[in-house]
């Protein structure tokens, strides 16, 4: 398969990162007010006669630097071996990455007619339309891990096993609450202590093997702040540490800078 299609500028810096979804925001043409969120969430597979269904090279996806739910993404590509079929843009900054922008914005408006929405970054576009399938992260994800790795009911990604899934989205829940630099400290330091203790016993997040809730764990724990937050922690600076020699970690990072 050909190498991911790329663009990306070492000299910027973000764009920004937002909630639900991360974004690096561009205001749509004439704007003068802040844009409301506009939120796709079209899934893989999920009613083919739309027309979505998993193909090799059809679809790319827009990261934003400095994002903790663009770099959730950049590493399970490499975990799931779709680097080279899903391509991948990174935006920094519209005058660091120009031609990432327009394209991004290009997908939005061909998506809505007269779109007044920001252009948000993790989406996924499918390139035989041009336009965005979906800027929700989760959804993103879950289509990641099964239709485009080639994996289904019968035959589960071990990233997401159906056993550990309300283990995985009450992990999700936990860190979206208590994880993250803005969460008021007795909580943060209460939820810290706790999967610190569960890391005494295991040597991933929910057991023997690593699946999306390290991805997960590790990217939250990565954008928490800096190194020494985790002083108090000494599993999981272990974990990020050990996670990090990883090669899709170590790539995630490198693919999404400014991560740390």
């Amino acid at each position: 398969m050909p190498e991911t299609a790329s663009r990306s500028s070492s000299t910027a810096t973000s764009g920004g990162c937002h909630e639900n979804p991360s974004a690096s925001r561009l205001r749509p043409r004439g704007a003068t007010a802040p844009p409301r969120p506009h939120h796709f969430h079209s899934r893989i597979g999920v009613g083919l006669a739309g027309g979505f269904y998993p193909a090799p090279h059809r679809y790319d996806l827009y990261l934003s630097a400095c994002c903790p739910r663009s770099l959730r993404i950049s590493v399970t590509l490499d975990l799931l071996g779709l680097k080279d079929s899903v391509g991948t843009t990174l935006l920094t900054h519209p005058a660091g990455t120009p031609d990432a922008f327009a394209s991004l914005r290009s997908a939005y408006e061909a998506t809505v007619h007269h779109y007044d929405g920001p252009f948000t970054a993790p989406a996924l576009r499918d390139r035989w339309s041009g336009r965005i399938v979906s800027n929700d992260t989760d959804g993103i994800l879950r289509d990641l891990a099964s239709l485009f790795s080639g994996h289904d009911e019968a035959r589960p990604s071990p990233l997401d096993p159906p056993a550990l899934a309300p283990d995985i989205d009450a992990l999700r829940d936990l860190l979206d609450r208590e994880i993250t630099p803005a969460a008021q400290s007795p909580g943060r330091s209460a939820a810290l202590s706790r999967l610190d203790r569960q890391l005494a016993a295991q040597p991933y997040a929910l057991g023997e093997d690593l699946t999306a809730a390290d991805v997960d764990l590790w990217v939250a724990l990565v954008h928490l702040g800096p190194a020494g937050t985790l002083r108090s922690y000494p599993r999981l600076r272990a974990y990020v540490s050990r996670l990090g020699d990883h090669p899709a970690f170590r790539s995630g990072i490198e693919a999404v800078p400014d991560a740390a």
